[in-house]
């Protein structure tokens, strides 16, 4: 008995002459519209899968789908990707207002927040090393670096030259990390191996090498073995941030300079103006 409703005819059956037709498919999505953003957002894509040296322009295409060329409309060439990148560490990030009671904590605050952002993506430290940042979309940051310098009492000579020491060692700092971290990688695989070396050991076995090296020889390796090596690269950072204030204030006026909080024991080993992130 059929289910249609009383008086209501079944469908006939196909005429033998009736083209067969492919079942109907939904539509595809429509793919978003090729913008500055998605080609930046896909090149920071290539590079923390690829690294700077896999990082071109062929390889944003494709991760986006598209054609070399068209990436041309929104970028003039892989250098001015790169900038666009590194301006992009920048967006939602500025420093606060100048405080000559609180510089060097607010100086802290940058470094800190600068290395962040740039091991947030690899190899950006090389990236931020290779371009000069007075760009438009920079200048802001740049000049509100220098504000917290001279705000603070730093003779011009010095604060024309604070923001440059600053963001090279943020720079090269970061930089020795990935080295280290890209070095870890390659000898035991991918970052999940547990054949990775462990830092904890290679800090372990270099702090015994220095302590049985001839004390005739090398009396300052065996007595300072236990803090030249560790594996905390924060604690490093900051002892090398702060050896870098403590510099810079003794060029304060003796009534202005502040003081610096103890920054503990030595725990590690040891031109432009601008921020690095």
């Amino acid at each position: 008995m059929s289910d249609a409703a009383a008086g209501t005819p079944s469908p006939p059956p196909p005429s033998p002459w009736e083209r067969a037709r492919p079942a109907r498919t939904p539509a595809a999505p429509a793919r978003a519209p090729l913008s500055r953003d998605r080609v930046v957002e896909a090149a920071f894509t290539v590079l923390d899968r690829q690294g700077l040296d896999g990082l071109s322009m062929r390889q944003v295409a494709a991760e986006l789908g598209v054609t070399v060329s068209a990436l041309y409309a929104h970028v003039s060439s892989k250098d001015d990707l790169l900038e666009l990148m590194y301006a992009r560490l920048f967006v939602g990030y500025g420093l606060p207002v100048p405080d000559p009671r609180r510089w060097q904590e607010q100086v802290r605050d940058y470094a800190r927040t600068a290395r962040k952002r740039l091991l947030s993506h690899r190899d950006m430290a090389r990236i931020s090393m290779a371009y000069v940042p007075f760009t438009a979309e920079l200048l802001p940051h740049v000049e509100a670096l220098l504000a917290v310098f001279r705000t603070a009492g730093l003779p011009d000579r010095i604060a024309a030259e604070a923001g440059d020491i600053i963001s090279t060692y943020i720079d090269g700092f970061v930089l020795e990390e990935e080295m280290w971290r890209d070095r870890a990688v390659r000898q035991g695989g991918d970052d999940s191996s547990p054949a990775r070396p462990d830092v904890h050991v290679m800090a372990d076995e270099m702090q015994h090498y220095f302590a049985t090296l001839p004390e005739a020889d090398f009396p300052h390796l065996r007595a300072l073995a236990g803090l030249m090596v560790t594996d905390s690269n924060d604690a490093r950072f900051d002892i090398g941030l702060e050896i870098i204030l403590r510099g810079l204030a003794s060029y304060l006026p003796e009534a202005q300079a502040p003081a610096a909080p103890d920054a503990g024991p030595a725990s590690g080993t040891g031109s432009r103006s601008a921020p690095d992130a």
